[in-house]
């Protein structure tokens, strides 16, 4: 079973593009889906807003569009929420720069401003939020540069820990590395967990294994070898091991989804991404029953242009995919499907 609904479309509610799909299933079974929308451009800086759409039954029907952070002018970006079990409550990671501030300039120290961090909370499944929150003091280093939170969702471990995957460069040396943030207070307050020891990767997901470890799947920027780079944190987020590879998850240098599913028949993972080595083409679904050892099971969600995407656990059992697409472009349009796991084939 695969169906399929096209939800945000370039050149409506008059922004130019809209791109960086997040999707959230709340404790009350409904379904958020977050994304930018940019004004003026498909570029990543100038004047883009934090947008909504919302699903009570399960992804049939859809909201209108709400706006949940705007700043005119500005760049209100990388959405990437976790929910909190206990108290149902919401958090929204969110990242901000002046819309005038371009990423190279923004690495080269040379912008008027920087990439700040930013928080939202919902305490009613998300029909509201807070004013953001300036959170930059306890979650980005000094001589950090560029920053981007996910983008894609967080996770709540076992203990209650929030964990919110993330990317830096430094400002020195501007390698690129990827970490996480953490919260042990359902998401009021956040603090800087562990950065990769190797660099040349960012963007970044997350999940917890059934050992209580966590594995990092992460964007790679090493042009030899085109694939997922990976590793493993046994302190919760804390600290994280050596880079590897993952030959099977190749890549054209993008972002990715990473999500676990708990199933009847034992735990699931599912990754996806666009699956070529060249091209932001080919969006892919894969899943692995051995914690990512490997991913045998597979299924194309559209062969065609295919960018950034973030997968869903939905109510149901079944799992759900946002994500970028198009005929001519990655960009054009972001797209949601759903599937049981019968439709990913070995």
């Amino acid at each position: 079973m695969l169906i399929q609904r096209d939800l945000f479309t370039n050149g409506h509610e008059a922004y130019h593009t809209f791109r960086i799909p997040s999707i959230l299933a709340t404790q009350a079974g409904s379904l958020l889906a977050f994304c930018e929308g940019r004004r003026r451009g498909q570029g990543d800086s100038g004047d883009i807003d934090i947008l909504l759409r919302r699903s009570d039954d399960g992804g049939q029907t859809w909201s209108p569009i709400q706006t949940v952070w705007a700043d005119p002018g500005n760049t209100c970006g990388n959405p990437c929420p976790v929910v909190d079990r206990q108290s149902g409550a919401i958090s929204l990671l969110l990242t901000h720069n002046l819309g005038t501030d371009v990423e190279h300039q923004i690495i080269e120290g040379t912008s008027e401003g920087t990439r700040t961090v930013w928080l939202t909370r919902s305490e009613d499944d998300g029909h509201t939020w807070s004013p953001p929150q300036n959170i930059t003091r306890t979650t980005k280093e000094a001589d950090w540069t560029w920053y981007a939170t996910g983008p894609g969702a967080g996770i709540q471990l076992g203990s209650g820990r929030l964990v919110i995957p993330c990317d830096h460069i430094e400002a020195t040396s501007k390698k690129y590395f990827s970490h996480v943030i953490l919260s042990d207070d359902e998401g009021i307050s956040w603090f800087l967990g562990g950065t990769t020891p190797q660099d040349q990767v960012n963007e970044c997901e997350v999940v917890q294994l059934d050992n209580g470890n966590l594995l990092l799947n992460m964007r790679n920027y090493d042009r030899k070898q085109r694939a997922r780079a990976v590793c493993h944190s046994d302190d919760e987020g804390l600290s994280w091991s050596d880079l590897v590879r993952k030959d099977e998850l190749i890549e054209p240098i993008c972002q990715a989804s990473l999500r676990r599913l708990d199933t009847p028949e034992g735990t699931k993972l599912l990754f996806a991404n666009p699956a070529s080595e060249e091209k932001r083409e080919n969006m892919t679904v894969r899943m692995s029953d051995d914690d990512g050892q490997t991913w045998p099971y597979k299924g194309t969600l559209h062969a065609g242009p295919a960018a950034y995407s973030c997968l869903v656990a939905l109510p149901n059992g079944h799992a759900g995919c946002l994500y970028e697409c198009g005929e001519n472009s990655p960009y054009e349009t972001i797209r949601f499907a759903q599937f049981d796991l019968s439709w990913l084939v070995d």
